[in-house]
Formats: C-alpha cells, sequence, structure tokens
C-alpha cells in the first residue's frame, strides 16, 4: 500500500508556471506507475500525465502536450508536475495516483490517490 500527498498548488496568473509535488509513503514506490488527474468544476475527471515505474516512458494528454511535464525521483519517493504556460482553462484541482503495472489513461485503473492539490490560473 502507497499513501500519497500532493504539494505545490496555488494562485499563479496566465502564462506562469508552478511544480507540484507528489510524495508518496512506503518503500514501494518505484513498483508504481503514477499519474496526474485533475478535475475542474462541473466537469470530469481528467488525464493529464502518467510515468512509468522506472520514469523512462511518459504519456500526456494530447492537448496538453508541450506544457506539462510529469517525472519522477525514485530515491526520494516524489514525483513531480512542471505546469509552464498556464491558462485559465487549466484551473482544477490536481491529483496523483499510483497503480501497479504499465502506464494507463483510465482514472478508474488507480489504487490509490492523493487527497488534491488546487492550481488556480487567473486571466
Amino acid at each position: 500500500q502507497v499513501q500519497l500527498v500532493e504539494s505545490g498548488g496555488g494562485l499563479v496568473q496566465a502564462g506562469g508556471s508552478l511544480r507540484l509535488s507528489c510524495a508518496a509513503s512506503g518503500r514501494t514506490f518505484s513498483m508504481y506507475a503514477m499519474g496526474w488527474f485533475r478535475q475542474a468544476p462541473g466537469k470530469e475527471r481528467e488525464f493529464v500525465a502518467t510515468i512509468s515505474q522506472s520514469g523512462g516512458i511518459t504519456d500526456y494528454a494530447d492537448s496538453l502536450k508541450g506544457r506539462f511535464t510529469i517525472s519522477r525521483d525514485n530515491a526520494k519517493n516524489t514525483m513531480f508536475l512542471q505546469l509552464s504556460s498556464l491558462k485559465p482553462e487549466d484551473t482544477a484541482v490536481y491529483s496523483c495516483a499510483a497503480r501497479r503495472g504499465g502506464l494507463n489513461r483510465a482514472y478508474r485503473n488507480y489504487d490509490y490517490w492523493g487527497q488534491g492539490t488546487q492550481v488556480t490560473v487567473s486571466s
């Protein structure tokens, strides 16, 4: 089992950047593929990015590719999401998740979730 805690959210102006972190408990972090998802008010949860256990393979939502970068540091049990060129429509609660097995875009296929961190982008 793994527990996840996100941090790094906040209020930023359009065009700005943020770096989100997802800290994992336990010694098995490197066994899990990880993902970032977001949910805006009144909208369904949306896939953002996912990364393999080693960090060598990544996948992004097509609409976000080029602006967001996912990475992980297994020695520190932490995953990151670098958000750049932010837009007001990026405003959402961003959550990290873990799953055994390979990369996956479907939130239902993840086993463990953090509580989320709010990102608000002002125009």
